[in-house]
């Protein structure tokens, strides 16, 4: 008998497994993560690209008004550093949602174009 390699998505033939999903309906509730609901914070994502230890982004409730300086150097670099190889000040080539990104370290987040649930990305 065929055994589905875990978590793979593959037959040991490597085909493609489909899933039927069924659904149960609309959703028609508010999302509870809308901005609103924070004020002048917003979340924002930031995932280290090819780093075998974060397989994840993690999340940031940051002030829309707070510099990019105070953003990296308080939050990014902290949650960085518990991978021991981070380097701080070491992180480049940022995309800001799928587009090159250049951050001016003395600039806020809203104006840098960071919004809530942007998703940002770095390597190291």
């Amino acid at each position: 008998m065929a055994r589905e390699r875990a978590g793979s998505g593959l037959d040991n033939q490597g085909e493609l497994i489909a899933v039927a999903v069924q659904s149960i309906g609309t959703y028609e509730f508010p999302s509870r993560s809308r901005q609103e609901l924070y004020g002048d914070d917003q979340l924002v994502h930031v995932l280290w690209r090819n780093n075998e230890m974060f397989c994840a982004a993690a999340c940031f409730r940051a002030p829309r008004a707070m510099t990019w300086a105070e953003f990296t150097a308080g939050m990014v670099e902290p949650w960085a550093a518990s991978d021991p190889s981070f380097v701080p000040g070491s992180t480049q080539a940022w995309i800001l949602d799928d587009d090159p990104f250049s951050p001016q370290p003395g600039m806020s987040l809203a104006s840098l174009g960071v919004g809530h649930k942007s998703l940002l990305t770095f390597e190291a």
